[in-house]
């Protein structure tokens, strides 16, 4: 998370929004060999205070969280480059604007008799947004098919204890130097989901 309180300032709401559209984040533990990472799809739960995701038998994360651990989930949306030049006023420096939620907590391997639900639980999730799509569901597999491929993923859950967002929006500049990079941003960036990215920061408050 970015030090300056200034790109820190969204409410816990917009951050949980922000998390539950995006559904997608990288999923990262300490272990006895350094930092392990996985990039996952996860489901927030009702409430906020729990995650449910799934990992691939194989993943390395799952013999290091036998016990729980400590571990955080980054969420990440539009970056980008931010030219000094795009500013229009003298003495500036690159620089980079990204939003960034993480979620801390404790993470823990759950009993394999629930990853049927957990699956269907984040398919629901995304499918429901696909409407007028008739929902995906599991039901539609062949069922021996379907259990067999159960037997190949983990369910697990993180405990979250924390919610911090990182909003770095150019929010240290005036209005009009801060929307002169928003334009910068949306004709020559650098980086992922510019448009987006050019748009909040138009939107940001100072």
């Amino acid at each position: 998370m970015h030090p300056n309180p200034i790109f820190r300032k969204e409410s816990d709401e917009r951050n949980i929004a922000f998390i539950r559209e995006r559904a997608f984040g990288t999923l990262a533990i300490n272990a006895n060999d350094g930092p392990l990472l996985s990039h996952v799809p996860f489901l927030l739960m009702e409430g906020n205070t729990t995650v449910e995701l799934h990992l691939v038998r194989s993943n390395p994360i799952l013999r290091a969280i036998e016990e729980p651990q400590d571990a955080v989930i980054s969420v990440f949306g539009g970056d980008s480059y931010i030219s000094p030049d795009w500013y229009f006023v003298d003495d500036q420096v690159p620089t980079w604007n990204y939003v960034s939620v993480h979620m801390r907590g404790k993470i823990s391997i759950l009993p394999h008799e629930e990853i049927h639900g957990v699956l269907d639980r984040l398919t629901a999730s995304m499918e429901n947004r696909l409407l007028p799509k008739t929902p995906w569901k599991s039901s539609k597999m062949d069922q021996d098919v379907y259990k067999k491929m159960l037997r190949q993923i983990v369910p697990v859950r993180m405990d979250v204890m924390q919610i911090n967002g990182t909003w770095k929006l150019s929010q240290n500049k005036t209005d009009e130097v801060r929307h002169a990079a928003a334009v910068g941003v949306a004709e020559n960036g650098i980086g992922s989901e510019l448009d987006l990215l050019s748009t909040l920061m138009r939107e940001a408050d100072v």
